[in-house]
């Protein structure tokens, strides 16, 4: 289907749409989960304005809706339905209103035939692999037909139209899919197995968005260090995009068995690679590790905290961490907070498990109480308030380049960036600094982000 949909394809469904709907027809899309979910409702909206809709503040004032969904946990999956079926009121006094509902949480088995039956009043239904037939869908839905579509695989599409969210720091997709089946996580199911774009697309793309003004890149994949097969391969690809003198480049996420020497040497030695690396753990037990199918140790996992410190003392450290992983023990979870003190992380996202139909750990017995779990991850939380603080406060007397990002809700006259270290930091300034380097003195630490001065 993906090469029978061609260039000329995708142009014929665009133009009958602009025919159809006319002119001032707006859209509004919601996103939920990840940076890839965020980078794909850039797609969707290039791929509407192309069609002739504009974007709409509100979904009150659309004229198509789009949720782009996600599935790693439940609460996002139950917030997206909750979401849908409140459009269910807004298309009875608006019944034009077309709906459209994508994402990974469509690419589960059954989830697309769900919403057929019991949310008749979707219009348009569509998974991560076929996001580039959105406006044949898009065609189908203003002909009258409910464009319902949902592949097992997909390919790798380039030259698709982007909307990007800012002018001065983009996504840039380099892989997608994942081949680690991880025990919990539903992505290898969702996203399928592992696509690497060509290095030379990516380049293109991102000497395009440098030329355009960017001045920051995050590159994304559900494991960007296997990207091409390995380490080294995207060590690589970093180098050459320093070359290139993009003046800050980002990537996430990361696993830690394909952590390479070459690229814990590249945090050392290319210039215009952030000082921050996010590199989840899960979880601090070997036993749980093993059930988890991480291919680590805790052992190996401190050795390459170690070695990135060497190679770059000031890196700042991420993670993501679960808690009350079918059985683990009160033990085992003591072993998660002592890695946590000895890492001593900047940030950590923190989840009680929530189990995903289809994947091993979903039949593991877990008879750990619910408020046992809650009580667990409460204690985690205040751990990790302590190291957060304890990282912002050795900032205070430094002098940082900050990313100005925008204006702070509090005040016009006050404005928030990050730091190389990916450290919040708000100090005075307007509106004409956004998007802009400034180097800033930090003068105070709050709870979650740094005060500074203008330098």
């Amino acid at each position: 289907m993906e090469q029978e949909y061609d260039r000329f394809s995708r142009e014929m469904d665009a133009r009958a749409v602009r025919d159809a709907i006319g002119e001032g027809k707006k859209y509004h899309i919601v996103v939920y989960g990840c940076q890839m979910n965020v980078r794909d409702g850039e797609t969707a909206a290039g791929l509407l304005e192309e069609m002739g809709f504009s974007r709409a503040e509100s979904r009150e004032d659309a004229d198509l809706v789009l949720f782009e969904t996600c599935c790693v946990r439940e609460n996002a999956e139950n917030r997206a339905l909750g979401n849908v079926i409140w459009l269910k009121e807004l298309k009875r006094d608006k019944p034009d209103l077309l709906i459209a509902v994508g994402g990974c949480m469509m690419q589960e088995p059954g989830m697309a035939e769900r919403i057929r039956k019991m949310y008749p009043f979707v219009d348009i239904v569509f998974g991560t692999h076929n996001l580039y037939r959105l406006r044949h869908l898009v065609r189908e839905a203003v002909e009258g037909r409910r464009g319902i579509e949902i592949l097992g695989e997909g390919g790798l599409q380039e030259g698709l139209p982007a909307v990007r969210q800012s002018s001065f720091s983009a996504f840039v997709n380099i892989m997608y899919g994942c081949n680690n089946f991880c025990s919990y996580c539903i992505v290898p199911y969702v996203r399928g197995r592992e696509r690497s774009r060509a290095q030379e697309d990516i380049l293109e793309e991102a000497r395009r968005l440098r030329d355009s003004g960017v001045q920051e890149i995050t590159l994304l994949g559900q494991n960007v260090n296997s990207y091409q097969g390995g380490g080294a391969a995207f060590a690589e690809l970093l180098r050459r995009l320093d070359e290139m003198g993009i003046p800050r480049i980002r990537f996430m996420t990361s696993h830690p068995k394909d952590l390479s020497d070459e690229l814990i040497a590249a945090f050392g030695s290319l210039k215009h690679l952030c000082g921050h690396l996010h590199l989840p753990v899960q979880s601090g037990s070997d036993r749980i590790l093993r059930e988890m199918n991480r291919h680590y140790t805790r052992e190996k996992y401190l050795s390459l905290v170690e070695r990135l410190r060497a190679v770059r003392p000031d890196i700042g450290l991420t993670t993501d961490i679960i808690v009350g992983f079918p059985g683990e023990t009160e033990e085992e979870f003591r072993e998660t907070l002592s890695l946590c003190r000895e890492v001593r992380y900047d940030a950590a996202f923190t989840f009680i498990y929530s189990p995903r139909q289809g994947t091993r750990a979903a039949s593991m017995p877990d008879d750990t109480p619910a408020a046992e779990k809650t009580r667990r991850i409460e204690e985690l939380i205040a751990l990790q308030h302590e190291h957060t603080a304890s990282a912002l406060a050795s900032q205070v007397g430094r002098v940082e380049r900050v990313l100005v990002e925008g204006v702070s809700e509090r005040s016009s006259e006050t404005v928030m960036g990050k730091t190389s270290r990916f450290l919040a930091v708000n100090f005075p300034g307007k509106a004409d600094l956004v998007g802009s380097f400034v180097d800033v003195r930090i003068t105070g630490a709050g709870r979650n982000t740094l005060r500074g001065e203008r330098v």
